[in-house]
């Protein structure tokens, strides 16, 4: 039985993740729309028919945007915790009670052969958490909009097989950039996004013997490249003994492409 999953969209105008084994096959957040969702996950082949589950990370619209449409056209569960299902209630439409679910922070649950961890973030959210994945001895982590990656977050998801990780932006391009200076402020403040450098210096506390791929996730369209949100964090890794390009492998994510489904092995 494996462990499989693809970034179907990862950025500042939206985001939605896919991961399964052969019991589950679950949606992490909907962040673009209804139709929007279904082509990306028919582009790696994925029957939105087959989805078991929803799982929602806060309701920011970047994440939930799709949710109420794919919920309702698929007849899925829908996984939040209590203050996220308060927060999104008036941007997701009416979802029948049984489907429903609370799912809280600091929580493990089991479904089917996969369970999954929630952990909290810092994030100007209602209550923001993420989730690693484990199955079989493989862990997936799925680590984005947080303003600093605490110690906690760092132990929770240390020596991942795979990480989905925040590089929102170059610090230097969103200071000079034309943001407003009170947006500038909350990216990057502790409640709001993680920097090229700061998930860099973050990756090197977490990689593990297991740590295979690294992909850059959530880059601001504004505030940071592909190009130099990969070199930065190369740069880094690479300085601090960490071998790309062998073992280890660091990949591209985007909001309109999803990256191939890749199995954990």
């Amino acid at each position: 039985m494996t462990l499989s999953f693809s970034v179907l969209a990862s950025g500042s105008t939206g985001n939605a993740f896919y991961i399964a084994t052969e019991k589950e096959k679950i949606l992490v957040d909907a962040g673009v729309s209804g139709k929007e969702m279904e082509r990306l996950l028919n582009e790696v082949e994925i029957d939105p028919n087959s989805l078991t589950k929803l799982l929602v990370t806060h309701e920011h619209s970047d994440h939930i945007k799709g949710l109420g449409i794919m919920a309702r056209r698929y007849q899925l569960p829908v996984y939040a915790n209590e203050k996220t299902w308060k927060a999104m209630e008036g941007s997701i439409g009416k979802l029948e009670l049984d489907q429903k679910f609370v799912f809280n922070m600091e929580e493990t649950k089991s479904f089917g052969d996969l369970d999954v961890e929630s952990f909290g973030v810092s994030h100007d959210a209602a209550e923001p958490m993420f989730y690693t994945f484990h199955h079989e001895g493989k862990k997936v982590a799925l680590v984005t909009d947080l303003g600093y990656v605490s110690e906690r977050i760092k132990k929770t998801v240390e020596n991942a097989d795979a990480y989905i990780f925040e590089a929102n932006h170059d610090v230097s391009m969103l200071r000079m950039g034309r943001y407003p200076w009170n947006v500038k402020r909350r990216i990057l403040g502790d409640s709001g996004h993680v920097s090229n450098d700061d998930c860099a210096l973050a990756l090197s506390d977490i990689i593990g013997d297991q740590t295979k791929r690294i992909y850059l996730a959530h880059l601001s369209k504004d505030n940071n490249m592909k190009e130099l949100a990969r070199m930065s964090v190369q740069n880094y890794l690479n300085e601090h003994g960490f071998t790309l390009g062998d073992k280890l492998n660091l990949h591209d994510t985007d909001p309109k492409t999803p990256t191939p489904l890749y199995e954990v092995v």
